[in-house]
């Protein structure tokens, strides 16, 4: 299995528009961080988790010519809308990619781009998508994932775990349950938004307070905003605990 850190930022990105603080005009290549996504390739299927709005630079960035199912957490903006760039894998692939997440995010998924699921004249080129609505353990392309349950703020959301690497982000609470779904994975990828407090997000000790439960091998903090500094913060982190970056790639 590999894991592939397409995009390690916050609903910002960083650098961001208009801010000149120290990270935002960072040279350091491991500060420059578009919208959070993955990409898991396992049993030779490319599962890609959310559709971030820089879908299309990551995948460029990063060689990926092909999705084989997305996995969404949640539909946030920074989450969803790009969902558009499918339609370049349709054409290369030659056929339909299915799409799976919770009811919820299902329906707004549907209301946000109604243009995709519905046939009239004035469509024009759209993706080729089939959605299905998960509630439990399914698979994607023959693939076991599990849904692993947590609080962004207020909302119920998802996170994956796909054998032993498991993808959390935009988490502010995590159940019990969902702590023991996550036992013996061995690369945990979860959310860490900054040190400061945040009403819908971990700080990145509460992160490290969830992976300490977790016991994995490797965790790899993500969804970073532009108050972490790769190198200067990178430091204050215990054994086996970084910082993402764009592009980073993890195989077990």
């Amino acid at each position: 299995m590999k894991l592939t850190v397409l995009g390690c930022g916050t609903s910002t990105g960083v650098p961001v528009i208009g801010c000149t603080c120290l990270v935002c005009a960072s040279p350091e290549p491991k500060n420059k961080r578009t919208r959070s996504s993955a990409i898991i390739e396992a049993g030779g299927k490319n599962l890609l988790i959310d559709t971030s709005t820089d879908l299309r630079q990551q995948a460029i960035s990063n060689g990926i010519t092909r999705i084989d199912a997305v996995l969404f957490t949640h539909p946030h903006a920074d989450h969803i809308h790009g969902i558009d760039e499918l339609r370049s894998f349709n054409m290369v692939q030659a056929g339909h990619i299915p799409c799976f997440g919770s009811p919820e995010t299902i329906k707004r998924v549907k209301l946000l781009f109604e243009y995709i699921f519905v046939d009239n004249e004035y469509n024009g080129w759209k993706p080729d998508l089939t959605i299905t609505p998960i509630d439990g353990p399914f698979k994607a392309c023959g693939i076991d994932v599990e849904p692993v349950p947590v609080l962004h703020g207020a909302s119920e959301i998802l996170g994956f775990r796909i054998n032993e690497i498991a993808y959390v982000t935009d988490c502010s609470s995590m159940p019990l349950a969902s702590i023991e779904i996550l036992k013996g994975v061995k690369v945990l990828v979860i959310g860490a938004l900054r040190h400061k407090p945040h009403p819908t997000h971990f700080t990145v000790k509460e992160a490290i307070d969830v992976a300490l439960k977790v016991s994995p091998e490797r965790t790899i903090l993500t969804h970073l905003s532009h108050s972490i500094d790769h190198l200067r913060d990178s430091a204050t982190l215990p054994d086996n605990i970084e910082f993402a970056y764009d592009g980073m790639t993890v195989e077990i």
